[in-house]
């Protein structure tokens, strides 16, 4: 299996690693699984939507992609653009909008009926079928002892009662106490330097819109390796 970090609207890194993945050996048995915030910050956020859900839908069992913290804000705009949504406006969502060729209002200064008119603006430039697959996106994957989810898990909780908030936003006791189900958490979110596996947390954030670097650790009989593309 590999599991992919967070691309953050870089659809040329997410290109890449696809031809990264294609040169391991097994990669046509490989499950695919991406942590979630595909979108907002980098440029290209439209287009990763349209290649992650092409490959999800052409290959349903072998290609997952998970939702994260900012398709779940996007979604909150689409359903009330009020002063507490628009804060995505402010963490990348300005980007993910000029991606769909619609420009960005004040996020300081919003304006309930600008606010209305953007929210159907986008809905309609992302389109039915696009908005029902990012809307239908699960929070959490799970494959025998490795699990895989945007922001990590309570380790004080079994992986099937974690709240939502936790698993999107993450936990703060997810990086202090070890899981004791011995299960693995591959997660994004936090944005480390490079990509790690200890004490049962498989980190894979690495900045892609910052630095240029998508990461994701690919995961067979041999064991773990992380893979890096650049651009």
């Amino acid at each position: 299996m590999c599991l992919i970090g967070d691309i953050h609207g870089r659809a040329d890194l997410l290109g890449a690693m696809f031809e990264r993945i294609g040169a391991e050996p097994e990669s046509g048995r490989a499950r695919v699984v991406t942590l979630g915030d595909m979108i907002d910050r980098g440029p290209d956020s439209a287009h990763v939507l349209a290649m992650l859900q092409a490959a999800q839908m052409s290959n349903p069992a072998r290609m997952i992609c998970l939702m994260g913290n900012h398709e779940r804000m996007l979604l909150n705009f689409l359903i009330s653009p009020d002063r507490n949504t628009v804060r995505w406006l402010k963490v990348g969502g300005d980007a993910t909008l000029r991606s769909f060729g619609l420009t960005p209002p004040d996020p300081d200064r919003p304006d309930p009926e600008a606010l209305d008119a953007l929210r159907m603006d986008l809905a309609h430039a992302i389109g039915p079928d696009l908005l029902a697959w990012l809307d239908a996106r699960p929070a959490m994957w799970r494959e025998g002892q490795i699990a895989a989810t945007h922001a990590g898990a309570d380790p004080y909780h079994p992986l099937e009662r974690q709240s939502p908030d936790a698993l999107l936003w993450g936990h703060p006791r997810f990086v202090s106490a070890p899981r004791r189900d011995g299960v693995w958490i591959a997660y994004g979110h936090w944005v480390v330097e490079q990509p790690f596996a200890e004490s049962g947390r498989i980190a894979l954030d690495t900045g892609a819109c910052e630095t240029g670097v998508l990461s994701a650790a690919w995961i067979d009989r041999k064991g773990l390796r992380f893979l890096q593309v650049q651009g």
